[in-house]
């Protein structure tokens, strides 16, 4: 596919000129020149890029094509899919980290020539990475050969080509131990484990040449490391409901649990965030294996390209077709699919794997569990992350009493609410060990971390969940008890835990936190509250004298805009690392900016004092005028900035009149399930500034009684919640 087939769709075009997708509906409505669409629907319409470039150059619209936007154009574009040239782009990346030099003699020619080239240089770059080239179908060295007929279902993405092995040394999967006479039928054949990493010939890499030349200079640019995160997150962003990464603080959280390692294993590897999460060093071993090909493939590319840690990456069905049988890993992380009922119950019921009792079909992750402790030497450690079912459905009781009973579960901890997807229940972290021998008279650690829970979409304070978590964990694993932290952390005998449920949850075994200051704590909060109370009575605005309606000629924010009046921008996708987002449900709640966005080079929208803030979604008609407090957040989604000229309009004149209930109706848009703001169609009078400075007096006033209301809301919610509490747990006598 040559470099101008590449197609775009609106939303690039907008990415591509630095403009919203209002403006691209714009030009394709005024422009009889516009290109006219090649491909994708009538509501979803994509066009030529190169054509796109070349009527936003004539039309002085753009200067040249940002690189990092011709490269991504390139790279959804491919006739292959995003996931093939992304894997294509990694090669070529690992290449230019590894040997440079061999590069710049590959691509010194024409494109067939470098086609031609690159395999060669590919695998002598491949080989000492990722283990010896062998064969061209990529089953694993361990996998049946019986089965290896299947193979060509799952393994990657680039089709037949040279191999490495992800294992070393040879051996087969040990089969399932079956008496003759309790031997089940013949299950349906399953796809053997393949090599997440194999060469494409030169005829399937001459379509992605024309990408792999731009991919070369982004790595100029911004180094090779970093040029495959900036496309790997752009994939991931634009793919969300195909991908459930681990966040990266969740993440470090598990990697720092299992302590340092040599070998690593996760066998549900996704897009590699345990692994890369591992202080990578030289002699280290990373084995990762994943269902789908472009993960498993994506995975080892990118943690090549961040360390010198061996990599050993397979494709293939963790539980029915293991790519690492005789692997003895000193540390597993894993975060396994949650719910799954077809993970191989009927197939694997004689499985050595079940050491600690046959998982259910309800019980999947109990399967993820004692599969990670098989792939364990003696002492080594796990770390799952899990549902908070798994801690107490009885359906698994008999599998957790004899994790507990036999010393391989060390500790289980509650997550706060947002700690990864699904982000409204706390998930848990499971810390197990493989026993060396039989423990003696043995606790596990138990520990709660919801009370750090983040407001909003802001996210657990990770600071605070690290501090709380590891410092507990290490007192525990060091004496094998902790003292009891009340509502925080107890190490509990695994005596007290062998009813009849066998109940982990750590909430259900913790004492509630100290309430030794209770009452003078409740003392504090009611009296704030009654200070906050006064501030509201004096900032009560006075009584509204009766007027008939005002007849002021009006002008909208969209001729403001083209007048220079005031400047417009729009929430982006990413931004710099560390800087708080301001999103649309702060504006809404009146807090700080809570939010994240996903790492990007992006230039971000970044607030200032003065700029008014308007969400464009839920039909409310709620504006926010940045303070300093505010300012520096970068501009979440949702949300329009309006950051007007002093000299022209006063801010908060302009953020009054844009909340008029009449106002946000007439500029509303209506679909199935959202209501839409037009920002550019909000209305205000033509008034002399000192005029808008007295309105906007009044304005700023109301604001400030709005914000004491709703704090006089939160203390008042914290009293009574408190009383409560207190009245129940006997911290508060009723007199």
């Amino acid at each position: 596919m040559q470099d101008n087939a590449t197609e775009v769709t609106a939303a690039g075009i907008a990415r591509l000129a630095g403009v919203g997708r209002a403006a691209v509906s714009n030009w394709r409505r005024r422009h009889a020149d516009f290109p006219k669409p090649v491909g994708g629907t009538e509501t979803s319409p994509s066009f030529a890029r190169a054509e796109v470039e070349a009527w936003l150059r004539d039309q002085g619209k753009l200067a040249e094509v940002p690189l990092r936007e011709r490269v991504w154009q390139q790279l959804v574009g491919h006739p292959e899919g995003p996931a093939t040239a992304l894997t294509h782009a990694g090669y070529v990346l690992l290449l230019i980290h590894d040997r440079p030099t061999a590069w710049l003699e590959a691509s010194a020619g024409s494109d067939e020539r470098l086609a031609a080239l690159l395999p060669t240089a590919l695998e002598q770059t491949v080989t000492p990475r990722f283990g010896p080239v062998r064969g061209e179908r990529g089953v694993h060295a361990g996998a049946d050969t019986a089965s290896s007929a299947t193979v060509n279902r799952s393994v990657a993405v680039n089709g037949p080509a040279t191999v490495n092995t992800p294992e070393g040394g040879p051996g087969g999967s040990p089969a399932p131990y079956a008496p003759a006479a309790l031997t089940a039928p013949a299950a349906p054949a399953v796809p053997a484990p393949a090599v997440a990493v194999h060469l494409p010939t030169g005829p399937q890499l001459l379509p992605s040449v024309p990408l792999l030349r731009g991919v070369a200079e982004l790595a100029a640019e911004l180094g090779a490391r970093q040029a495959f995160e900036f496309l790997l997150g752009r994939h991931l962003d634009a793919n969300p409901r195909q991908y459930t990464p681990t966040p990266t603080e969740l993440a470090r959280l598990m990697a720092d649990l299992a302590g340092p390692a040599r070998t690593v294993l996760d066998p549900a590897c996704g897009t590699g965030a345990l692994l890369l999460a591992l202080d990578a060093r030289p002699g280290q071993e990373l084995h990762a294996q994943d269902g789908a090909p472009e993960l498993a493939a994506l995975t080892a590319l990118r943690l090549a390209l961040h360390g010198p840690a061996t990599v050993r990456a397979a494709v293939g069905d963790t539980l029915r077709a293991d790519a690492f049988p005789r692997l003895r890993a000193d540390t597993v992380l894993c975060h396994p699919p949650f719910n799954e009922r077809n993970w191989g119950h009927d197939e694997l019921a004689y499985d050595p794997r079940w050491e600690y009792g046959f998982p259910a079909r309800a019980e999947s992750e109990l399967a993820w569990v004692q599969h990670a402790l098989a792939r364990l030497r003696d002492g080594g450690t796990a770390v799952l992350l899990m549902p908070p079912a798994t801690a107490s459905r009885r359906s698994g009781r008999r599998i957790r009493a004899d994790l507990l009973r036999r010393g391989a579960l060390r500790a289980v901890v509650a997550l706060p609410v947002g700690a990864a997807a699904p982000y409204n229940i706390p998930l848990h972290l499971w810390v197990l060990r493989r026993p060396e021998k039989a423990p003696g008279r043995p606790e596990v650690l138990l520990a709660d971390t919801g009370q750090f829970a983040g407001e909003g979409r802001g996210g657990p304070d990770w600071g605070a969940v690290r501090d709380v978590v590891l410092d507990a964990w290490r007192a525990h694993d060091r004496d094998g008890t902790l003292q009891e932290r009340p509502g925080l952390a107890r190490s509990v005998p695994v005596i007290e835990l062998l009813d009849d449920d066998v109940d982990l949850a750590p909430a259900r075994h913790l004492p509630p936190p100290a309430a030794a200051d209770g009452a003078e704590q409740l003392a504090a909060v009611r009296e704030c509250l009654d200070e906050t109370l006064r501030l509201v009575t004096g900032l009560t605005p006075p009584p509204a004298t009766t007027a008939g309606p005002a007849r002021w000629p009006l002008t909208t924010v969209g001729e403001l805009a083209r007048g220079s009046a005031l400047v417009m921008r729009t929430g982006g996708n990413g931004g710099p690392t560390r800087v708080p987002v301001l999103t649309d449900h702060d504006v809404l709640a009146g807090t700080g900016p809570t939010g994240t966005l996903p790492e990007s080079d992006e230039e971000a929208v970044l607030t200032r004092a003065g700029d008014v803030v308007v969400p464009v979604l839920g039909g409310g008609s709620v504006v926010r005028v940045v303070d300093a407090a505010t300012a520096g957040a970068v501009l979440g989604r949702n949300l329009v900035l309006l950051r007007p000229d002093p000299a022209a309009l006063d801010p908060w004149f302009l953020a009054g009149f844009l909340r008029g209930t009449a106002n946000n109706r007439q500029a509303s848009s209506y679909a199935s399930t959202a209501t839409r703001l037009d920002v550019r169609r909000l209305q205000l009078p033509r008034l002399p500034l000192d005029e808008q400075r007295r309105y906007g007096a009044r304005f700023r006033a109301l604001d400030e009684f709005e914000r004491a209301l709703r704090h006089a809301g939160r203390l008042g919610d914290q009293l009574v919640r408190g009383m409560y509490d207190g009245l129940t747990d006997g911290t508060v006598p009723p007199g």
